[in-house]
């Protein structure tokens, strides 16, 4: 490196700022045998952590989606809920009796979760070792050429299915609106939390997106040049908020979401009683076939 005379380094005639050709150095711990590192501390205990959170809580989802179809709805003592994995709840005439309806939807919750930019650095961290974590030689020895080759190109997906999981938190906030409502009556009830719970963290989830966060107004380099800034820049502003908490909504959300299908299905099963909290019958008295069947 040359020196320019205000102090700073000029990188040599050819070379980027740096001063390193590209692809000359790709850190410390590329291109080691995986595993290898010169770290002291317990880099292994965060991808470790995030794996077996992922195993629990994404096995009890598919169980519960291919196996646990026979207690995804609690209909009794006044009381509407439905299951998330669930919702909204499709069942045609076509579809075999072994095979559970629950999987007519989940397949855009789960892109959604699948291409995620955080839990796509959690599960190629985790089980890929691609890499563990910094400085920690990875599984690859190829240079890191982009999400371009098949299958992980689907990962550009992702926008869209933001726009499916953005349809389906109406539908979900149905269900959080029915789940208040017992016996005719506004009223709070277990299940009632369970819901709202599962509901409000994939909201808080999915307008944390970093998608959202660009579809909004993370692409403009000047707000007041563009239709409609102001607001825009104001909504950016949240979606920017909410987006440096998008690691831990994203994992409250699963676990919530979890959570919600496992209190449904004890009821259902009549292994828990739902408990009513309160009830406002005095405020409002609207028959209950208001909501359908």
């Amino acid at each position: 490196m040359d020196s320019h005379p205000s102090g700073a380094a000029v990188a040599p005639a050819g070379l980027p700022a740096t001063g390193t050709a590209p692809g000359a150095h790709r850190g410390r711990g590329f291109a080691e045998r995986l595993g290898a590192t010169e770290r002291s501390d317990a880099w292994w205990f965060k991808p470790a952590i995030q794996a077996l959170g992922l195993i629990v809580l994404i096995g009890y989802a598919n169980w519960a989606a291919f196996l646990g179809a026979g207690h995804y709805h609690y209909e009794e003592n006044g009381r509407h809920y439905l299951s998330p994995f669930y919702s909204p709840y499709l069942h045609p005439a076509w579809l075999p009796a072994w095979l559970s309806p629950a999987l007519l939807v989940l397949v855009f919750p789960l892109g959604f979760r699948a291409t995620c930019y955080y839990y796509r650095k959690a599960y190629y961290r985790s089980f890929f070792g691609d890499p563990f974590a910094c400085a920690v030689g990875e599984a690859r020895s190829k240079g890191y050429c982009g999400e371009a080759r098949f299958p992980f190109v689907i990962q550009n997906l992702h926008r869209y299915f933001l726009y499916a999981a953005l349809v389906f938190l109406v539908i979900l906030w149905k269900d959080v609106f029915r789940a208040f409502w017992i016996s005719g009556h506004l009223g709070v009830a277990g299940g009632s939390l369970a819901i709202l719970f599962s509901t409000g963290t994939l909201t808080l989830y999915t307008f944390s997106c970093h998608s959202l966060r660009h579809l909004i107004g993370g692409k403009l380099d000047c707000f007041s040049c563009a239709a409609a800034g102001a607001p825009r820049r104001n909504a950016w502003a949240v979606v920017s908020l909410l987006n440096e908490h998008h690691m831990a909504w994203a994992w409250w959300s699963l676990l919530a979401v979890c959570l919600a299908d496992a209190y449904v299905r004890l009821c259902s099963m009549g292994a828990l009683h739902d408990p009513t909290l309160l009830t406002f019958a005095s405020l409002f008295d609207v028959p209950e076939k208001l909501w359908g069947p």
